[in-house]
Parts: C-alpha cells; sequence; structure tokens
C-alpha cells in the first residue's frame, strides 16, 4: 500500500513542472490569449454558417459559441430525429445528457466544433432538412 500511495503522490499529487511551466509561459507571452481569441473567431464564423443555413428556424445560441440548442416542439420525438441524422452521419445529442434539472428541455444539441468548416453547411442543411419533417 505504501509503495502505491507514493506512486500516486509521485504521478499526479499535482501538475508535472514542465507542464506548469508551459502553461505560464503561454499566459505571460500571449499565447493563451491569441489560442482564445482564435477559437472564438472559428466559433462566430461557424455560427454564421449556422445563421445563414438555419434561417427561418427557432434556435438558441452564442454568437461565439460552438453550441447550438434547438428547440423542438411537443409533438416531435427528439430520439427519432437523432436516429435519422446518424443514419446519416451526422451526430447531434438530446438535451437529456446536459440537463441539469429534474425536467429535461424538448431540444437538440448542436455541436459546431466537431465538424471541418468546409463540410459544416452540408451537415447543417442536413439537419433542417430532417428537422423540418417533423416540426413543419
Amino acid at each position: 500500500m505504501a509503495a502505491i500511495e507514493r506512486v500516486i503522490r509521485a504521478t499526479t499529487w499535482n501538475t508535472p513542472a514542465l507542464v506548469t511551466r508551459m502553461a505560464c509561459q503561454w499566459i505571460t507571452d500571449g499565447t493563451v490569449a491569441q489560442l482564445e481569441a482564435e477559437k472564438r473567431n472559428d466559433a462566430m464564423q461557424r455560427q454564421q454558417v449556422a445563421k445563414q443555413i438555419l434561417q427561418g428556424v427557432d434556435y438558441i445560441s452564442h454568437p461565439a459559441s460552438y453550441l447550438i440548442w434547438l428547440p423542438l416542439p411537443e409533438e416531435a420525438r427528439a430520439d427519432q430525429i437523432v436516429t435519422e441524422l446518424l443514419a446519416a452521419n451526422i451526430s447531434v445529442s438530446t438535451a437529456e445528457p446536459y440537463a441539469t434539472t429534474e425536467h429535461v428541455p424538448h431540444a437538440l444539441r448542436l455541436a459546431l466544433g466537431s465538424v471541418a468548416l468546409e463540410d459544416l453547411p452540408q451537415a447543417l442543411q442536413k439537419v433542417r432538412d430532417v428537422v423540418s419533417l417533423y416540426i413543419y
């Protein structure tokens, strides 16, 4: 037991010095700020694509976020939509895994950052087409 405790302490007790030094350097030399700006810009580009493709569809998002929440009417079955999109090689999620309350929102979660930017318009168009079958 003592040997296991020593190994745990040596490997996971704190961050390795090299990683800590690198993180501190990135913070002080502006690398973190640059990476944040690049990520924010990428997310904003993806939101613009989504805004164009999903025009007329009600959804919830933030202009600098990689996520979109697509509320569904009660008569739409989120699990059916997810299954149909998965058959088309598009993975979206229901709100259930992300719910923090007893009441689970009836919505789909679209992760815009999980697909290449050049493939995003086609993927979102497919989402729009499938969702339209269920809500319009």
